[in-house]
């Protein structure tokens, strides 16, 4: 994987969020307890290897610098403020410019999506591709219940069912520099995408099954801060609590593909694992047991092990009651 800069829009006003925008930009709304927008996404850059991630910033930008600095935990940012407030096309173009003498490729990010999509994977995907410039796609959710008929009669409900269409997810990649033509100002999605895509010069990159939201209404945020509300994200994925009681724990954990948790044991946990879906395996210290839907894996006490996805996998781990007994032996990542 080339190097690859990485860039994130921060410079909206927020207006529908409003009263909290109106002290803090977009990007630092908190999805947790000092946890924002911004600090999930930085996290999800820096566990795809991307070290210089370029803030695209305006309103209340000193805000971002306050609290972000010019390193954060392992990033080092850079600020590209637009004076004046001109359309994500021109914010786009002013951080190609900022980047064109030390990077030619670079991700790009809306300030205001908190996604799961496996950036690492989107970069070498972009990479190898033919079009010069890469959209991630998501399938869309109805924003309502929806019925089925049968006849004259009425057969089910479905409740905000993911239909057969997908979306702009709001993350792309650029291989190279970008033509802006003749556009200076605007939308970028509504003037040069659409021209693009007529001269065909854009790809996509899917992932299907991922938790994604773009946070525009207070209603979007009580969604993603109810996915927060017992999930911890790790550099391989996420981690989730689901049950903790006197008598036992489960969680779930997701794993990206081509990620792994860290090489630890349990001193007293004793844990069963079951895929719900994916593919990998558990390295042991003297095998590999591989594992696909539907599995069930045992883990007892004092067994060194780290769980490899080679695919997407989504896991149930149910113990006994001991939630913080991990050791590591290794880390593959920096935390």
């Amino acid at each position: 994987m080339s190097e690859t800069a990485g860039m994130i829009l921060c410079g909206g006003f927020g207006k529908r969020l409003r009263p909290i925008t109106e002290k803090i930009p977009k990007p630092l709304v908190e999805i947790k307890d000092d946890y924002t927008i911004l600090d999930k996404q930085l996290f999800d850059f820096k566990n795809a290897g991307v070290e210089d991630v370029y803030l695209l910033t305006g309103f209340l930008n000193e805000k971002i610098k306050e609290r972000f600095g010019e390193e954060h935990k392992g990033v080092n940012i850079h600020y590209v403020i637009e004076d004046e407030p001109l359309g994500t096309l021109n914010a786009i173009r002013l951080g190609m410019d900022a980047i064109a003498n030390d990077y030619k490729q670079c991700i790009i990010r809306n300030g205001d999506v908190v996604a799961d999509l496996n950036l690492k994977k989107m970069i070498e995907q972009g990479e190898k591709s033919d079009y010069p410039f890469n959209i991630f796609i998501t399938q869309m959710q109805s924003p309502y219940g929806i019925v089925e008929t049968s006849g004259d009669r009425l057969v089910s409900f479905k409740e905000k069912p993911l239909l057969d269409y997908y979306i702009n997810g709001g993350v792309y990649f650029s291989k190279g520099g970008i033509d802006f033509g003749d556009f200076k100002t605007g939308d970028i999605e509504k003037t040069l995408f659409p021209l693009m895509a007529k001269e065909n010069k854009i790809g996509y990159y899917k992932e299907d099954g991922l938790f994604w939201m773009a946070i525009d209404t207070s209603k979007e945020l009580e969604t993603v801060r109810q996915e927060y509300e017992s999930r911890t994200d790790k550099p391989w994925g996420y981690e989730k609590v689901l049950i903790y009681t006197e008598k036992y724990l489960t969680k779930e954990l997701f794993i990206k593909e081509g990620f792994q948790t860290s090489f630890h044991y349990h001193e007293k946990k004793d844990e069963t694992m079951y895929i719900l879906s994916g593919a990998g395996y558990i390295d042991f210290n003297d095998r590999k047991e591989y594992f696909g839907k539907n599995d069930t894996i045992r883990i007892e006490p004092d067994i060194k092990h780290s769980i490899v996805a080679t695919e997407n996998t989504i896991l149930h781990e149910v113990s006994t009651p001991f939630l913080d007994d991990t050791v590591r032996v290794k880390d593959f990542y920096t935390r």
